[in-house]
C-alpha cells in the first residue's frame, strides 16, 4: 500500500477511462503469457515485514515519521497507520544456506533499526495486532502522511455510503460503530513472495490457497483487538470488516469483498488478474500515459501500471503479482495470510514450511485442487484464523481419488506432524536448501504442533495468568503481557519456548 500515488479529485472522475486502460494492460498481459515473454527464474524468493511502533512500557507510539528518519535505510518504509513500518528484504535464492542468510540480515536489520528507533522514543514489535492499541490509536490523525492512503480512504467511504463498522465475535465480541480504515493498520503481516514461471503459476497459487488454512493455525499471532480477546488470528476478519467497500444490501446480493479468499482455483495467473478487473470497481482510478499495445509492438516490456494499482487495492491472501526487474517481467506469489512475528526464528520458520510444502504440493501427480473443494479450503481458513494451533480441517484422505470426496475430519497439528511437514522436508530438499536450515526452522514447526504453543496460544495463557494471578485489570494486563513479548522477541528464541507469565 506504500507505492506513491499523485492525483487531484478530478483524476478521480474518470472511471471509464480507467476500466479502458485495466482492459488494454489485460490483453497486454494475455499475449505476453501467450508469447513466452517471461522470465524464467530458478526459485527466487522475498520477505516483507510490517511492524508495529511501542513505548517501553508496550504502548502505541504514532511517529513512524521520526523513526523512519533516524533508521536512515531504504530497506524500511512507511505504511498505513502511524504507528507502523514495514522492512522489506532484497530477494533471495531460495537454495543452500538461504534461511540462515536471511536470519543473520533480518536480524542485523531489526536490531539495528531498534536501536535508532529508541532515539526517536519507539521500540520496534513484531506482533500480528499490538495487544495495548485502542480505537483511540487509529483515527484520521492517525494515518500516515501519503496521499494514496487518504485517497483510498475518501474512496472506500464513498462506494460504501456509510460508515465503517466492526462487529467481530470470538472469545470476546467486539462492537464498534463507527471506525476509520486506520482501523485495518493494526494487522500486520507477513509477506513471503516466490517467483515462479507462467505456466507454474497456477499450481503454486492452488497450493498456496490450500495451505492457507494449516499455515495459519501454526503462525497465528493476533488474539487481541481494541482490548477484547478474538479470534487466534483476528487479522482476516479485521481486514474484512475495516476495508469493505460493500453496504448491507450489497452484501445480501452477494457482491464479493475487496478482502478475498477467493472462489475457485485457477488456471493461469491471467484468471485472477481478470477477476479483479470484472469484479471490483476501482477504488484508485488514477491513469498513467502509457499504451502497453505500443510498448509490446515496439518490443518494450509494458508496466501495466493501471493493472498493477488496481491489483494492489485487493486483498487476496494469496495476491497475484506482475512485476518488471531489470528490463524483464515475471510473475509472483505473494502469499499474505501469515500474521508478523514473534522472533526472526519463527517468521523463517513459518517461511521453510511454506516454502517448502508448495513445492511439492504444486508437483503432485494427484493435485490437492482435485481433491479438496475450493469451499473447503475457505472453511479451513475460516476455522484457523478462529481457532489457531486448536483448528480443525476437512482433508482429502490419502489414497482416495475424486474431486470433493474422501474428505476427512483431522486436528490442525495432526496433519501438520503426518503429512504435511515430511512434505516441507521434501519441498526444501527439492529446492536445494541445506539440511541444517531445513532442520532447523521445520523443528520449529514441529515443536510448536507438539506442544500446541504459538504466538496466539502465548499472548492469551500469559494475559489469562497474569489477570488471574496477579489480579491486574485488563488494560495494565494487556501490557505487561506486551512488555514480556517485546523482551521475548528481542531475545530471539522461537515461541514455543518461552514461558508463559
Amino acid at each position: 500500500m506504500g507505492e506513491k500515488v499523485v492525483a487531484t479529485r478530478a483524476d478521480l472522475s474518470d472511471r471509464q477511462m480507467y476500466r479502458r486502460k485495466l482492459q488494454s494492460c489485460l490483453d497486454a498481459l494475455g499475449r505476453m503469457l501467450r508469447e513466452e515473454r517471461f522470465d524464467r527464474p530458478k526459485g527466487v524468493m522475498g520477505v516483507e515485514i510490517e511492524l508495529n511502533l511501542a513505548d517501553e512500557q508496550g504502548l502505541p507510539l504514532l511517529n513512524n515519521a521520526q523513526v523512519l528518519t533516524a533508521i536512515g535505510s531504504p530497506d524500511f518504509q512507511t505504511e498505513l497507520g502511524r504507528f507502523n513500518i514495514e522492512v522489506n528484504i532484497a530477494p533471495h535464492r531460495l537454495f543452500g544456506h538461504v534461511f540462515e542468510e536471511l536470519r543473520e540480515e533480518l536480524d542485523t536489520g531489526l536490531r539495528y533499526a531498534d536501536r535508532r528507533a529508541a532515539e526517536a522514543g519507539a521500540r520496534i514489535v513484531m506482533v500480528g495486532i499490538l495487544p495495548t492499541l485502542e480505537p483511540d490509536h487509529t483515527g484520521l490523525d492517525a494515518m500516515s502522511h501519503n496521499q494514496r492512503y487518504s485517497l483510498l480512504s475518501d474512496q472506500i467511504l464513498a462506494a460504501r455510503g456509510e460508515d465503517i463498522t466492526l462487529d467481530i465475535e470470538g472469545v470476546e465480541h467486539l462492537q464498534l460503530e463507527s471506525i476509520t480504515m486506520v482501523a485495518e493498520a493494526a494487522a500486520t503481516s507477513l509477506q513471503l513472495h516466490l517467483q515462479v514461471t507462467p505456466e507454474r503459476f497456477s499450481s503454486v497459487w492452488n497450493a498456496a490457497q490450500a495451505i492457507c488454512g494449516p499455515q495459519l493455525a501454526l503462525g497465528a499471532n493476533s488474539p487481541f483487538l481494541f482490548g477484547r480477546e478474538l479470534w487466534r488470528e483476528t487479522r482476516p476478519v479485521l481486514f474484512q470488516q475495516a476495508c469493505d467497500t460493500r453496504s448491507a444490501e450489497l452484501k445480501a446480493q452477494g457482491v464479493r469483498p475487496i478482502t478475498w479468499f477467493g472462489e475457485r482455483w485457477v488456471d493461469s495467473a491471467y484468471d485472477l488478474f481478470e477477476e479483479n478487473l470484472r469484479y471490483f470497481p476501482a477504488l484508485l482510478p488514477i491513469c498513467d500515459d502509457e499504451d502497453p499495445a505500443k510498448v509490446l509492438a515496439s518490443g518494450g516490456v509494458p508496466r501495466l501500471g493501471e493493472m498493477r494499482l488496481h491489483n494492489g487495492t485487493i486483498y487476496r491472501w494469496n495476491r497475484p503479482v506482475y512485476d518488471v526487474s531489470g528490463g524483464v517481467p515475471h510473475l509472483r506469489v505473494e502469499n499474505r495470510a501469515l500474521p508478523a512475528g514473534p522472533t526472526v526464528a519463527d517468521t523463517l520458520a513459518n517461511a521453510a514450511f511454506f516454502y517448502g510444502v508448495v513445492r511439492v504440493l504444486a508437483e503432485q501427480s494427484r493435485p490437492i485442487w482435485t481433491r479438496l473443494p475450493f469451499e473447503k479450503a475457505d472453511e479451513n481458513f475460516q476455522q484457523a484464523a478462529r481457532y489457531g494451533v486448536d483448528a480443525v480441517f476437512q482433508w482429502p484422505r490419502s489414497g482416495r481419488a475424486g474431486r470433493g470426496g474422501g474428505l476427512t475430519t483431522v486436528p490442525a497439528v495432526d496433519l501438520v506432524l503426518n503429512e504435511l511437514l515430511p512434505m516441507a522436508y521434501q519441498g526444501l530438499d527439492a529446492w536445494g536448501v541445506e539440511p541444517a536450515d531445513r532442520d532447523r526452522y521445520l523443528g520449529i514447526i514441529e515443536q510448536r504442533c507438539l506442544r500446541r504453543v504459538n504466538g496466539a496460544s502465548w499472548q492469551s495463557a500469559t494475559f489469562h495468568r497474569l489477570r488471574e494471578q496477579h489480579g491486574m485489570e485488563r488494560p495494565a494486563a494487556l501490557a505487561a503481557m506486551t512488555r514480556r513479548y517485546m523482551e521475548h522477541m528481542r531475545g530471539g528464541e522461537p515461541v514455543h519456548t518461552w514461558p508463559v507469565g
